[in-house]
């Protein structure tokens, strides 16, 4: 009897073309989702979560590069004014909540508190603990307001993270991304997994579950997590009038390039 291949099989990065192929099909549906959310005058809220380099940006760039900003708003603020720590603490993420037909999406949110200024002390142990006891509060009025909430967590692997960090220093076209605070998360990685677990534990609710997404395979990852968008939001193709382009009127034709004669055009390099 031959033995059995014990062998943990780790799966293959999926290659571009596939990717590309799948992609496509996924933002077509998306287009339906947007002419469904903004017949039905729907409020979406879709967060991305996780650590540095976990492949936040690349997934949202993948969920809305083929859809309208003014239905899908991405959302990622920058560190607070001095009047904004002074106010509630989720006041200035709750001003972004979308309207009837939009979908805001959220680079990073309100779980800074649990995560990056939890771990970086730049919040008490005692706002951190309160912030875990009134946040699934808050999202529950969201959600009883008629908001779709939606709680995606990026889970990536240790080896990759690093991997991708030593791209970033390496790479010209990456290094943009690298912060002090993002080499500084590098080294405290059981401080960020610690702080992951209790956020997750107290705020994986009925009402606003979390979802996590394994992000090792980048284009894997950016897959799932649009798939179970669309899974999560109902929606259904509206049907649209044929477009027709009419016909250019020729009325006061006249050479108008003529005039562009005189005007300076950009070098043309290529």
């Amino acid at each position: 009897m031959a033995k059995e291949d014990t062998k943990d099989e780790t799966p293959s990065k999926m290659k571009r073309k596939e990717y590309e192929k799948e992609l496509r099909k996924l933002q077509v549906q998306l287009c339906h989702l947007q002419d469904w959310v903004r017949e039905k005058k729907l409020k979406v809220i879709i967060l991305f979560e996780g650590r540095d380099a976990a492949g936040k940006g690349g997934t949202i760039k993948a969920l809305t590069e083929k859809v309208s900003p003014r239905v899908f708003r991405v959302c990622a603020l920058p560190a607070p004014s001095d009047r904004q720590k002074s106010q509630l603490f989720v006041q200035r993420y709750i001003e972004q909540y979308p309207a009837g037909g939009e979908i805001v999406i959220f680079d990073r949110s309100w779980y800074n508190r649990a995560g990056v200024e939890y771990v970086m002390g730049f919040c008490s142990l005692q706002e951190h603990k309160r912030f875990l006891e009134l946040c699934p509060i808050v999202e529950k009025f969201a959600v009883d307001a008629g908001i779709i909430l939606i709680k995606l967590w990026l889970e990536v692997g240790m080896e990759e993270q690093e991997l991708r960090f030593n791209a970033r220093i390496e790479d010209p076209l990456r290094q943009w991304k690298l912060s002090p605070m993002d080499t500084e998360s590098f080294g405290r990685w059981y401080d960020y997994s610690r702080a992951r677990d209790m956020m997750l534990e107290a705020t994986d609710t009925r009402h606003a579950p979390w979802r996590l997404v394994r992000s090792d395979d980048k284009r894997r990852a950016r897959l799932n997590a649009i798939a179970h968008i669309l899974q999560v939001i109902p929606y259904k193709k509206i049907a649209r009038d044929k477009v027709k382009l009419p016909k250019r009127s020729h009325k006061g034709r006249y050479d108008d390039q003529a005039s562009l004669r005189r005007m300076k055009f950009v070098e043309e390099r290529y």
